[in-house]
């Protein structure tokens, strides 16, 4: 089951039909004790709603906070070294991968976040800015993973190759972050095989994609919860963003108007546009 967030509220595709979802805010939603359970409810109600149109969609957020995790693809490790290694800092990048302790960084508010086909922002002191396709886990308030959508963590690879204690300026800025299209409530975790998928349009034709599956992942999934939450709370839950296996060649850099299309296996696709 999916739940998406629209104009009109929460809508959730069960088995081929959407039903309106009965609930105050989207906070309450996704901290609901049995979530799986209680959507089983509310479609029991029968209450059946149109398809839902990409133009009706939000980003799947409350006031939750988006945090991030790196460096946990061998991919993204190899990419790093190679974009600090004249300022020093690819050794960072080589321990973090192997390291017992992930790295960890804030990404987002949700102020700072678009939703399907919105527009992402390209920082204008960065030459080399790239799409971050990575698979985005919902958490509620206790640290139990309760969904999953696509996530884009847009990053400005020449800022933070430029010094790691750039990090900040490199992933934090307007409109730096996509979610969507809706949430995949799932009871089972993820299989290894889930394919992330990853394509760039400009000017109606493809200039990148790649492919990756969360077999690729060298850390767990709950693993990545257990640090996040070891010495913090989140009153409403959070999102995680879990790291990349797909990094364009060194010589890409995103355009005014490129489309980012992220596909990821039972969730649906993420488009956005960049500014």
């Amino acid at each position: 089951m999916i739940i998406y967030k629209t104009h009109a509220g929460p809508v959730l595709e069960l088995d081929g039909k959407c039903f309106i979802i009965d609930v105050p805010n989207w906070d309450e939603l996704l901290n609901k004790e049995d979530l799986p359970g209680w959507l089983q409810h509310q479609a029991s109600k029968g209450i059946v709603t149109d398809g839902v149109a990409h133009q009706d969609l939000h980003p799947p957020i409350g006031t939750q906070e988006v945090w991030a995790s790196g460096v946990t693809y061998y991919r993204s490790k190899t990419a790093r070294m190679e974009e600090s290694k004249d300022a020093g800092g690819a050794t960072f990048y080589d321990k973090v991968y192997e390291a017992d302790r992930p790295e960890i960084f804030f990404k987002a508010t949700p102020q700072r976040v678009v939703g399907p086909h919105g527009i992402l922002h390209r920082r204008k002191d960065s030459k080399w800015i790239v799409p971050e396709p990575e698979l985005t886990l919902v958490i509620n308030k206790t640290g139990k993973i309760v969904g999953y959508t696509c996530g884009n963590d847009l990053s400005c690879r020449d800022i933070e190759g430029e010094n790691p204690l750039y990090l900040p300026q490199a992933k934090v800025f307007k409109n730096c972050a996509a979610l969507g299209p809706g949430i995949l409530i799932a009871e089972k975790p993820l299989a290894d095989s889930t394919s992330i998928a990853c394509d760039i349009i400009r000017d109606c034709e493809k200039v990148f994609s790649s492919e990756t599956t969360l077999a690729q992942m060298k850390r767990d999934l709950e693993e990545l919860v257990g640090w996040l939450f070891k010495e913090e709370s989140f009153p409403v839950g959070c999102f995680m963003m879990t790291g990349t296996g797909i990094v364009p060649p060194d010589d890409f850099c995103l355009q005014t108007n490129d489309e980012v299309r992220i596909r990821i296996d039972g969730i649906g696709e993420l488009v956005n546009r960049m500014d």
